[in-house]
Order: structure tokens, then C-alpha cells, then sequence
């Protein structure tokens, strides 16, 4: 793992707690998920909006990476998708959905019911949150956190068309006893065996969650 730092960024005067993670582009698991998502017309449309597909390294909010989701015909397929929903009511930008919520809520209700994605990284990233006696709330140590015996971290999320182009939000959970000290979310992952599943429309999300990955590897950067 690789020092790769967690955030929080500022839209427009609101702060926004995101995550970070990070490709290994050298990983041979992923050469395949890069090049079809290279492959893509997408991709060329997002160069020319000046946002390159980001094959390897750090990526963070409205990065354009690839995303696995089915294709027309409902097949597993990688295009290329930026990441963060845009919410012009409230002028910042949507990174991350609640898993308990997501099927309810007004801006994600429709998306978990038929647009559902797994976003591929090799590991993300956190810093430690905590509150300092005066009620301040800031960051600390730095960590790196991947599943348990997973060259892959296949993170749930949700997509939407906007403008054209397709954009991305992760699903995030209550986190696992070995991350709950360093943050109160973590996002929803998936073994490799299961993506199709979720990402196939007709099935339930709830099933497929069920077998979510909760042991993680915590590595102080």
C-alpha cells in the first residue's frame, strides 16, 4: 500500500467528508477492467472535457475511473464514470450514499432499484476522525484498508446520466471492528463473485449485500 491521504474538501463554503482510494495500475487484475474501459467512446468524450480517464494512482472527487455496470444488452461490461452527483440545489457535489438509506431517499431511491455499479480500487483510504475536548472535529493518522486477502476492493455504488455522461457515488455502511476506531463509515464491498449480481437490475441489492466484506487490512501510513 501506498501513502494515499483521506480528505475533506470544500464545495462552495460546505465541508464534505469523502474518501480517497488509490489503483494499482501494475496489479494484474485490473489490466483488463482498464482496457475495456479504454475501449469506450466514453473515454474519448471525457478527454475532451478535459477529464482523462484515471488508469493508476490516487483518485479522488470528480476523477473519472473505471466502473463496472451492464452494458444495453445487460452483460457485465467497464465504461468510463466521473465521480460525484451534482446538486445544484444545494450547490456541492454527492460523493457517497448511505447504504440504509439509499433505498428511500429521494435522490437515490430510483438509482438502487436499476443503477447499480462496483467501482474497482485497490485499497481506500481514511484518515482518523476524532473530536478534541473543545468539540472540534479533525483528522489524524493516516491509514490504507483493503478486505482481507483481496488484491481487489470492489466498492457498491450507484450511477446516474448527467448532461450525458454518466457519474457515480459510493455506498457507504457502518464500518467493521477494524476500522470503527478510525471512522464511523466505511464503504460497501463486494467479493468478485458477486458483482454481477449486483449490478444486474432484477435482483435484490439486499441479497447481494448480505455477503458483504467486513475483515479488513488497516495499514498506518
Amino acid at each position: 500500500m501506498q501513502n494515499e491521504p483521506f480528505c475533506i474538501i470544500h464545495f462552495q463554503g460546505v465541508i464534505e467528508v469523502c474518501t480517497r482510494f488509490y489503483i494499482d495500475e501494475n496489479e494484474r487484475l485490473f489490466a483488463p477492467v482498464i482496457a475495456m474501459a479504454k475501449r469506450q467512446k466514453l473515454a474519448r468524450i471525457f478527454l475532451d472535457k478535459g477529464s482523462p480517464l484515471i488508469a493508476g494512482g490516487e483518485v479522488k472527487p470528480t476523477n473519472v475511473v473505471p466502473v463496472v455496470a451492464p452494458d444495453p444488452a445487460g452483460n457485465k461490461s467497464v465504461y468510463p464514470m466521473k465521480w460525484g452527483f451534482t446538486d445544484s440545489e444545494h450547490g456541492k457535489l454527492i460523493i457517497n450514499a448511505r447504504q440504509e438509506s439509499a433505498s428511500y431517499k429521494p435522490t437515490f431511491k430510483e438509482l438502487w432499484k436499476g443503477h447499480r455499479c462496483v467501482i474497482p480500487a485497490s485499497y481506500y483510504i481514511e484518515w482518523q476522525h476524532y473530536t478534541t475536548p473543545s468539540g472540534r472535529r479533525v483528522t489524524g493518522d493516516k491509514y490504507a484498508i483493503q478486505p482481507v486477502d483481496s488484491q481487489v476492493t470492489w466498492m457498491c455504488g450507484l450511477y446516474r446520466i448527467e448532461e450525458g455522461i454518466p457519474v457515480f457515488v459510493v455506498l457507504t455502511r457502518e464500518p467493521d471492528s477494524t476500522t470503527r476506531d478510525i471512522h464511523d463509515r466505511m464503504p460497501v464491498i463486494i467479493p468478485a463473485e458477486r458483482i454481477v449480481e449486483w449490478i444486474t437490475p432484477s435482483n435484490n441489492p439486499d441479497e447481494v449485500m448480505q455477503s458483504c466484506l467486513t475483515s479488513m487490512i488497516v495499514e498506518k501510513q
